[in-house]
C-alpha cells in the first residue's frame, strides 16, 4: 500500500480548537482513517492510503470551516464528522452549521447539528404537521420549542401551545402532593425549561400571563380547535390511539403542528397499543404531513448517551424473535389437497 501525502491549511490561532486538547481530536482521527496527522506553522501534513488521508484533510477542513464560523469543536462533531465520512458525507457539517433557526437569552445559536436533525426542521418548515420520531438526546423536542418560538416572533402563529400526555414512568398522580396544577407541573417541566433557556424567564412569564404560551396536559385539548397557533405535542409515544385523534382533529386554520416521540420509551399500560404507533400506519403518505425519524447518529448529548442508545438498539434487535416464513399451506388462496 503506497503512502500518500496530503496538505491542510488549518490556521495557527485554530489549531488548539480544531485538534482538541492534548489532540484528543485529531488522535481520534488517526486512529479511527490509520492516518498520521503532522502540524507545522498552519499547514497540517495528513499520512496515509489515498483514500484515507483524502477522508482525513477533508474532515479537517470542515472542522476548520466550522472553527471559522465561531464553534468550538467538540468531541460529537468530530465523531460525527467520521460516521459521515464513511457515507462520503464530510463536509455536509459545514453545510448543516449554516442553518441557524434562532438565539438563547444568552445568546447561544440554536441550529440542527446533524443531518437528520437538519431534515426535520426542513420539513417542520414546509409542513403543516411533523412527527419527530427518535431516541433521547436527538434534539427532537428542543428544536420544535426553537422553531415555535421563532415563529412566534416573528407573528407567524398568535401563541404556542405544548402539551404532553400526564402518564408517569411508574408513579402514580395521586401520590404526589399539590393540586392538579401541581401533579401534572414536572411532567412539563423539559417543556418549561426550554422556554426559559430560549426566551427567558420574563418574557414567558408575561406571554403566559396573557395566554399567548400555553402549557398544558393532552386531556386539556378536548373540544377545543386551536387555530393561528403553533401546537408541539411531545412524548406523543404515551399517548393512546384515541388521543391521537382527538389531538390531530382539534388543529384549525393557520396553525402548525410537532408532534415528538420515542416509540423506545413507552409508559403505557402493558398490552395497550400507542397513538403514536396508529398515526404513523394511518397517516403516511398524506400530504403536509411529514415523518421524520431520528437515529443513534443524531444523539447531541454526551458522547456516551448516543453509545449507549445504539447498545440498546443493538439489544433490542437481538430480542425480537425471527420472523417466522410462511409455509405454502399459509399462503391464501392454496388450497389444502384431499388425501
Amino acid at each position: 500500500m503506497s503512502i500518500v501525502e496530503t496538505t491542510v491549511a488549518v490556521p495557527a490561532h485554530l489549531e488548539s480548537n480544531v485538534f482538541g486538547q492534548f489532540d484528543e481530536h485529531v488522535k481520534k482521527i488517526e486512529k479511527t482513517l490509520h492516518v498520521t496527522v503532522i502540524a507545522r506553522d498552519g499547514s497540517v501534513k495528513v499520512l496515509g492510503s489515498e483514500h484515507a488521508s483524502k477522508k482525513a484533510a477533508d474532515i479537517l477542513r470542515s472542522l476548520t470551516e466550522l472553527a471559522l464560523g465561531g464553534n468550538t469543536i467538540t468531541a460529537q462533531n468530530v465523531d460525527y464528522a467520521l460516521a459521515l465520512s464513511f457515507e462520503d458525507k464530510e463536509n455536509a457539517i459545514v453545510e448543516i452549521d449554516q442553518d441557524s433557526i434562532c438565539h438563547t437569552i444568552s445568546g447561544k445559536v440554536i441550529k440542527p447539528k446533524t443531518l437528520g436533525q437538519k431534515k426535520y426542521v426542513d420539513a417542520i418548515r414546509e409542513k403543516m404537521i411533523t412527527f419527530g420520531i427518535g431516541p433521547a438526546g436527538t434534539g427532537k423536542t428542543y428544536l420544535a420549542m426553537a422553531m415555535a418560538i421563532q415563529a412566534f416572533k416573528n407573528d407567524e402563529v398568535g401563541r404556542i401551545i405544548l402539551t404532553r400526555p400526564a402518564i408517569e414512568a411508574g408513579e402514580k398522580l395521586g401520590f404526589l402532593p399539590g393540586d392538579l396544577q401541581s401533579k401534572v407541573d414536572p411532567y412539563l417541566r423539559p417543556l418549561y425549561d426550554a422556554l426559559y433557556q430560549i426566551m427567558g424567564p420574563d418574557s414567558f412569564q408575561k406571554n403566559m400571563e396573557k395566554g399567548l404560551i400555553e402549557v398544558a396536559p393532552l386531556a386539556y385539548m378536548r373540544g377545543r380547535t386551536l387555530d393561528n397557533a403553533y401546537i408541539i405535542l411531545d412524548e406523543a409515544q404515551n399517548t393512546t390511539p384515541a388521543q391521537m385523534k382527538m389531538f390531530l382533529t382539534r388543529i384549525g386554520f393557520g396553525s402548525k403542528v410537532i408532534i415528538t416521540g420515542d416509540m423506545t420509551q413507552k409508559d403505557l399500560p402493558s398490552g395497550s397499543q400507542s397513538g403514536l404507533d396508529i398515526a404513523v400506519k394511518v397517516l403516511r403518505g398524506l400530504d403536509e404531513i411529514a415523518f421524520c425519524t431520528l437515529t443513534s447518529l443524531d444523539v447531541v448529548r454526551h458522547p456516551l448517551v448516543q453509545k449507549i442508545v445504539q447498545a440498546y438498539e443493538d439489544y433490542e434487535k437481538k430480542q425480537r424473535p425471527p420472523a417466522r416464513p410462511r409455509s405454502g399451506a399459509d399462503r391464501p388462496g392454496r388450497k389444502k389437497e384431499r388425501t
